[in-house]
């Protein structure tokens, strides 16, 4: 309990005054905790606010299109995240009668709701006792109690989870997990955690062993995967042309400029003599822009992207009918990749 305790008396003291936490509508939790995940909280309160203003409730979002779902969510990443939400929505309207599940058991079961998402939502909103689990609870449980276990291994996650379940202070499990959450987002820090100036100082296993820098252990990541795209700008008149991503791969659905896969890096000298290029868009034709390559990183991918503006193609380039014209005022209305949102926004706005 003295955990727990010193935990809560910190967080009253020190929590920073954020919108989610001044209600117990699972939707609007909900909305917040997926906003949250692989991003940071200056940069999600701004999309927390966009997403309330044009769904206030979970009938307005089940009933938005995709489209508008991804264009709004431009620039998070991650858009499965998005689109999870969207089934979550309708699911929730079909099976639930438009009514947001707060317990635990009702929520793990929807689209993108994970064990960590369903344990917030429930305690949060309904006081269940269910501990949550992430990154910042990592850090402060193994390096409170010492724990070398990779976070990031079956073992290690079983073995946290238990641990935060078995110190969970039942009677205030929400308040408990807020506390525990903003500890590790503010005083027990990856890098320099005000150690000196800690409440649990004199009882951390870290601290007095000298651990702080090492706690918690991570495995490795296998070596990421390097792919080099291409794109083409390719306009008439007053528009361009654009296709839209298939599923299979990344940024699912997602806006972009025509685009040829290479297997390597290639510039504008190389880019007319691949076979792909000519059938798609003629021996005639003529790169008049080319930018340097940007290198864009993913969680297990590194694209290395190029930018090309050609002229003088063929009619109708490899009779795609996924490629369309698009007027290029119209382009902040389409749903992009943040690479492609950076490229476009600087090269016609």
């Amino acid at each position: 309990m003295y955990f727990s305790r010193q935990l809560i008396e910190w967080y009253q003291k020190n929590k920073r005054n954020l919108p989610w936490r001044k209600t117990d509508d699972p939707y609007v939790i909900w909305l917040s905790e997926i906003i949250l995940q692989q991003t940071r909280v200056n940069q999600g309160i701004a999309y927390f606010y966009k997403f309330l203003e044009h769904y206030p409730g979970i009938e307005e979002f089940a009933a938005a299109p995709e489209d508008e779902i991804l264009r709004l969510w431009q620039g998070l990443g991650y858009y499965s995240r998005a689109r999870n939400m969207l089934k979550t929505a309708q699911m929730i309207m079909q099976e639930h009668a438009g009514i947001f599940p707060s317990s635990y058991d009702e929520l793990i079961k929807l689209p993108g709701i994970g064990e960590y998402t369903a344990s917030a939502v429930a305690s949060f909103s309904s006081g269940e006792p269910k501990a949550v689990v992430d990154g910042n609870v990592f850090r402060v449980l193994a390096r409170y109690f010492g724990i070398d276990e990779p976070i990031n291994s079956s073992k290690g996650k079983k073995q946290f989870q238990y641990l935060a379940q078995e110190i969970l202070l039942n009677e205030s499990p929400g308040l408990h997990n807020q506390a525990i959450m903003e500890f590790g987002a503010l005083q027990c820090k990856p890098k320099n955690p005000a150690c000196g100036l800690c409440p649990l100082q004199q009882t951390c296993f870290a601290y007095h062993e000298g651990l702080v820098n090492t706690l918690p252990v991570k495995i490795k990541a296998g070596k990421s995967r390097n792919r080099y795209f291409n794109y083409f700008v390719i306009r008439k008149d007053e528009k361009i042309l654009m296709k839209k991503r298939g599923s299979g791969d990344i940024w699912e659905n997602l806006f972009e400029l025509p685009l040829l896969e290479s297997s390597e890096l290639l510039n504008k000298e190389e880019i007319p003599y691949l076979e792909e290029y000519k059938l798609a868009f003629g021996e005639q034709s003529q790169i008049i822009y080319s930018s340097q390559p940007v290198k864009h990183i993913l969680s297990h991918q590194n694209i290395y992207a190029s930018f090309f503006e050609i002229i003088n193609i063929h009619n109708k380039p490899l009779k795609n009918t996924d490629w369309n014209y698009v007027l290029i005022k119209d382009l902040d209305k389409l749903a992009k990749s943040k690479l492609m949102y950076s490229f476009i926004d600087k090269y016609f706005i």
